[in-house]
């Protein structure tokens, strides 16, 4: 009979090596329009990945349609840049009109290969200061 993939004998590099990666990481439990305000710089690179719309029921209240809108306002005066990927839908691309947006093809596995689904999503994108 075999054993799982895990091996407690192998753990102890691997805990260093994640040690290692995650030094220098904060890890963070704020609203989102907090968390930008508290680290928007001019060398920032924001990535977003809001509930989708007509999903925002699966978040228990945390993110409502309206939010998208308040997201937007918060978005306009950020001074860093960022990168949003949302599901296509026309009400989006109104509401982060003032953004390039971008609509590109995407292939959803959760099913499995087999199952996948193409579908379209928006990258929303906006920059201030370039970031080196």
């Amino acid at each position: 009979m075999r054993g799982g993939a895990f091996d407690i004998r192998r753990i102890a590099p691997h805990l260093e090596e994640l040690h290692a990666r995650l030094s220098g990481v904060t890890i963070e439990c704020l609203h989102y329009a907090d968390f930008i305000v508290r680290y928007d710089r001019p060398a920032t690179l924001f990535y977003l990945d809001p509930p989708y719309l007509g999903y925002e029921k699966e978040y228990e209240g945390s993110f409502k349609r309206e939010d998208f809108e308040r997201l937007a306002s918060v978005l306009s005066g950020v001074k860093g840049r960022f990168i949003m990927s949302l599901n296509y839908n026309p009400i989006l691309r109104k509401c982060f009109a003032a953004f390039s947006i971008t609509t590109v093809d995407a292939r959803y596995t959760a099913g499995g290969t087999k199952n996948a689904k193409l579908v379209k999503e928006l990258l929303i994108t906006a920059g201030g200061a370039a970031v080196n």
